[in-house]
């Protein structure tokens, strides 16, 4: 993976990036660089035919495989496996403007894959209704914890990487 990313583009092979995790207390995400070096990736999130996406990348992205470095996050204890995604520090900050109880989800570690994602809210923002449903689902998965609901959300997640996913862009 890591020489097909240096082959296609310029730039280190891990993105990193800060987000805000357990407590608002801010870490850095890694992920495999799936974008040409841009000065506007820490401001604005891929949207659908991004033209900052490489194809390798597009690839990544497609299957998830981008998100794999996480587990370096998991390793380092800033993640879970299971869990709120984690959002950038500007994007919370609009978020709890907006969305009534979104500080909730700060009470858990984010993680690599959620309720929300595998429910449909993935990716790009396009309108009020989409934060404010996965902020739903992030807050029905910390009131309702389970061992048996964090293994519902991995055999999902596994599942949506093989019949690929119309929001993962």
């Amino acid at each position: 993976m890591a020489i097909l990313i240096k082959l296609e583009s310029k730039g280190p092979i891990l993105f990193k990036q800060q987000r805000d995790g357990l407590d608002g207390n801010p870490f850095y995400c890694y992920k495999f660089r799936s974008m040409k070096i841009n000065s506007v990736s820490d401001k604005v999130h891929a949207t659908k035919n991004d033209f900052r996406v490489t194809k390798i990348g597009a690839f990544l992205r497609k299957t998830s495989m981008d998100e794999f470095p996480q587990f370096i996050n998991v390793l380092l204890g800033d993640m879970s496996v299971v869990g709120p995604r984690p959002h950038l520090e500007s994007l919370s900050l609009e978020y709890q403007k907006e969305v009534d109880d979104y500080l909730k989800r700060h009470i858990v570690k984010p993680g690599i894959t959620g309720l929300a994602q595998v429910s449909g809210y993935r990716g790009e923002i396009k309108n009020q209704s989409d934060i404010k449903n996965r902020i739903r689902f992030d807050i029905f998965y910390i009131e309702n914890w389970s061992f048996y609901l964090d293994l519902k959300i991995i055999i999902r997640t596994i599942f949506n990487v093989f019949k690929g996913e119309e929001k993962a862009y």
